[in-house]
């Protein structure tokens, strides 16, 4: 997979954050939930901090950079999958976590594979989660 493979990629899963993080930005919840609100600041903050390098199509900056804050937006994905139930478990907001999971587990994939091609150092998902624990939500 070629660098702009990868960013082009990235971005089209991103498009899910961003409906994940519009979702959470309107609802009343959040008005109400901190914890909530800092998660779809987060998502946003991830997604503005490539913004330039994908303006500019410069692939090897776009990638840098998402390496850089994924552990960021991997945090932001735990903790919204953690407060989901207290905050609410309508139907939208359990779909809102497994979309978000599932999108962010796929761009960590993409950056191990592009960070692996490019020699750039490998997104940590932490010492207690992995990717691949992201795909699966449970329903607790």
């Amino acid at each position: 997979m070629t660098p702009w493979e990868a960013m082009t990629r990235i971005d089209t899963l991103l498009a899910h954050v961003w409906m994940v993080r519009a979702f959470l930005k309107h609802c009343e919840e959040a008005e109400e939930d901190e914890d909530l609100a800092e998660v779809h600041r987060t998502l946003y903050d991830y997604m503005l901090a490539l913004g330039s390098s994908l303006q500019a199509n410069d692939a090897p900056a776009y990638l840098k950079q998402a390496n850089k804050k994924y552990k960021k937006l991997l945090r932001a994905t735990e903790l919204f999958g953690e407060i989901q139930p207290e905050i609410s478990n309508h139907t939208n907001f359990q779909m809102a976590v497994r979309s978000l999971q599932t999108a962010v587990a796929q761009i960590g994939e993409l950056l191990i594979q592009a960070c692996a091609s490019a020699e750039l150092a490998i997104p940590d998902a932490g010492a207690n989660n992995s990717v691949d624990e992201l795909t699966t939500p449970t329903n607790d």
